[in-house]
């Protein structure tokens, strides 16, 4: 599966069957494959690439979600390009239509854009009245975020600065959603899970809920924008090769319910306790 000769390749992250796009840049990946049973006993088979082969840390899945395929795409994806999408999330292109899937960034319409551009990101997701690390600490656990903090301190003293400029900030690039060059790609996923293998042996998990559990993705969508901001600040990536894309979700999203969650969070101090 190192797929050496498409220029892109880009993970869709699923636990479920689900409809897929028919663009061949995309390729399914089942994420949290490992142990997972059908009805009948034998390996669940969703028809996907299961991220439980090779080197993978498929195991991790119930805490990791879709990092878990963000690993294996860096073990075993050789393109030039490699990305992250989820199964209900994707970057859009320009097409209209009133079917999402109609709506999905093609391979014809990414192409052209891989001349000029080395990483390619969704558009920022701006929180207004919080920063990145209050808004987290109010609906997760802010000594998640400090322990990191700690690790890119002791690991990577060099982020440090831009660490702490980053999370005051109000806006970032969130949900792991990512199209980069093969050699960033690389150099991201060994920083980012060099953090966060260290990261589990410091936090204490076991009074936590499945959903709050599932922290490592979270900390990763914000120390994604550190990695980044670092390649600008040392030189290894300018503006101009940075490309911020729309995205769309394949489903409705309770705005009302999302709303009133992150009002509560903030000014009761009621943590997230499921999706949206």
């Amino acid at each position: 599966m190192a797929r050496k000769n498409k220029p892109v390749t880009i993970i869709v992250a699923a636990h479920k069957q689900y409809r897929m796009p028919d663009d061949s840049m995309y390729l399914p990946v089942h994420v949290g494959a490992e142990g997972k049973k059908a009805a009948d006993g034998s390996d669940l088979d969703l028809g996907y690439v299961k991220d439980n082969t090779g080197d993978n840390i498929s195991e991790k899945n119930p805490h990791y979600s879709e990092l878990t395929g963000l690993y294996w795409a860096w073990k075993h994806i050789s393109s030039r390009y490699v990305g992250l999408v989820h199964y209900r999330r994707y970057f859009a292109g320009r097409r209209i239509s009133a079917d999402p899937f109609g709506r999905i960034l093609l391979e014809s319409e990414l192409r052209p854009m891989l001349r000029r551009y080395r990483v390619f990101v969704p558009r920022k997701r701006r929180y207004v009245i919080e920063t990145l690390y209050s808004h987290y600490a109010h609906t997760h656990y802010g000594t998640q975020l400090d322990e990191t903090r700690n690790i890119i301190r002791e690991k990577y003293p060099e982020y440090l600065e831009t660490y702490d400029c980053v999370v005051k900030r109000t806006s970032g690039y969130m949900f792991n959603m990512m199209i980069m060059r093969r050699d960033l790609f690389r150099e991201y996923c060994s920083w980012l899970f060099d953090i966060l293998f260290e990261l589990e042996d410091r936090v204490d998990t076991s009074g936590l809920n499945f959903f709050q559990g599932r922290f490592y993705g979270r900390i990763s969508e914000i120390i994604f924008n550190v990695w980044l901001e670092q390649q600008l600040r040392t030189g290894r990536l300018r503006e101009d090769q940075i490309k911020e894309l729309p995205f769309i979700y394949m489903e409705k999203i309770d705005w009302f319910k999302k709303g009133t969650s992150f009002l509560k969070a903030k000014f009761l101090h009621q943590k997230y306790e499921s999706s949206f």
